[in-house]
């Protein structure tokens, strides 16, 4: 992707945030040169990887493929005395926009509707192997009330609902084609973005940046280099 893509999908982010009446914390809306005035005191923050993630998954298509997340709040499963024992993000996804098909190995997550559109989710369990089971029918609960569709088969979302996903459990989900944009919420067990995916399909986690234009605001993998003296002219 290029910095230039990042930088406007942010702040069509926050203008989703701002109409959904859903405020970040502070460090949210610090730019690359607040972070620099504010970057004592933050070494929480960096090391868990919270703060503002745009990835289109190594696609290229990021309009297809992709979204704007930011995580809230973050543990670490090597550490747990670091951060909180569970996490926090929401998701902002552009009308016909989805993430990748995936499930993870140990953590439970809520997927929440917080606005907007509605959320379409496709389900899978995974065989012993990780792949992707296309025979046996899904189980999961709605808001605590149990649902079970076929392998493959689709659920929707409305604004204040939501489905816990297990362990193991295959899901892609995005914003509903016509349906508008999507602010979606994610409440689960620590999060582990380095091991804790498995996708169906080849993908990288973080895109790689064409560095086109300077960073508005630094994504959760790249303070480190984004706040380096030298990157701020």
């Amino acid at each position: 992707m290029k910095r230039s893509q990042v930088n406007s999908s942010i702040l069509w982010a926050l203008g989703l945030l701002e109409r959904q009446c859903f405020k970040l914390p502070r460090f949210g809306y610090w730019t690359t040169r607040d972070w620099m005035k504010n970057k004592a005191g933050t070494e929480t923050v960096r090391s868990l990887m919270l703060g503002w993630d745009v990835t289109d998954f190594g696609t290229g298509c990021f309009e297809k493929t992709g979204a704007v997340l930011f995580t809230i709040r973050n543990g670490s499963p090597k550490d747990p005395s670091a951060g909180t024992p569970y996490a926090e993000k929401v998701i902002m996804m552009a009308d016909g926009q989805s993430l990748p098909m995936h499930f993870h190995f140990t953590k439970t997550e809520d997927i929440i509707n917080r606005g907007g559109g509605v959320i379409h989710m496709q389900l899978y369990n995974a065989r012993p192997d990780g792949s992707v089971d296309h025979d046996t029918d899904v189980t999961v609960r709605a808001d605590g009330m149990e649902i079970t569709v076929k392998a493959g088969g689709f659920l929707e979302i409305t604004p204040g609902n939501s489905v816990t996903l297990r362990p193991r459990t295959y899901h892609m989900f995005g914003a509903k084609k016509g349906f508008g944009d999507v602010l979606a919420g994610e409440v689960s067990s620590v999060n582990d973005d380095s091991a804790d995916n498995r996708f169906a399909e080849p993908v990288k986690r973080f895109s790689g940046i064409e560095e086109d234009e300077p960073a508005l605001y630094p994504l959760c993998n790249e303070y480190e280099k984004i706040l380096s003296e030298e990157r701020i002219k």
